[in-house]
């Protein structure tokens, strides 16, 4: 999380009720600490592959760890910490796409877009990159999560459960389900794996 200058006059208006210049750095809880040092890298990846840079992915994240830090011991108390947390961050990714009018950066920018290519085989798609990546935004919200996670971020199952706090069925079944929704939506027949699998989809 960036640090803050004790000295900057921008503080007292970055975070939600401070009025008065800070003299100290911010101190947080240890467990608090251990939560963001090991969500930081995947909460980065995942704005910046939407927002398409890594200042502007920063900017967010710093904001939804602030938002995170400021109901800390509710979300501790209602016991689903991963999943609140996350949905923070996808709330706050949306609400910036949308003020700033425009879709995922993936959709547009080179270098994720050549990220996603390289994995079109196991997502069972064709060449057609532009639709491929649009109807990738068009997912529901799991299904666009374990998507971007797994295919244009690159990671397993079991750190992508650990993230969502789901299990691994679940990120699976989300998984596949986003799968065969691109396969319908662009078109693409459903091969002999595909379709011996379509009970395990619907």
């Amino acid at each position: 999380m960036t640090e803050f200058p004790a000295d900057d006059p921008a503080l007292p208006a970055m975070v939600p009720g401070l009025s008065e210049p800070v003299t100290e750095p911010l101190a947080f809880p240890v467990d608090f600490e251990a939560f963001y040092l090991s969500h930081l890298d995947v909460y980065f990846e995942y704005a910046e592959a939407q927002l398409g840079t890594r200042q502007a992915a920063e900017v967010l994240v710093d904001e939804v760890f602030l938002e995170i830090h400021g109901s800390w011991k509710e979300l501790l108390t209602e016991g689903n910490l991963e999943q609140q947390a996350w949905s923070a961050l996808r709330q706050a990714v949306t609400d910036r796409l949308e003020r700033d009018h425009r879709a995922p950066s993936f959709i547009i920018d080179g270098t994720v877009a050549r990220l996603l290519r390289a994995h079109q085989e196991h997502l069972s798609v064709v060449e057609s990159s532009i639709g491929l990546y649009s109807e990738i935004a068009a997912l529901p919200p799991r299904q666009f999560d374990v998507i971007v996670l797994r295919y244009v971020l690159g990671y397993p199952t079991r750190r992508i459960a650990w993230f969502l706090g789901l299990d691994k069925k679940t990120v699976d079944y989300h998984g596949r389900r986003g799968k065969e929704r691109l396969r319908i939506r662009l078109g693409i027949p459903a091969t002999a794996r595909t379709r011996s699998k379509e009970g395990n989809v619907r």
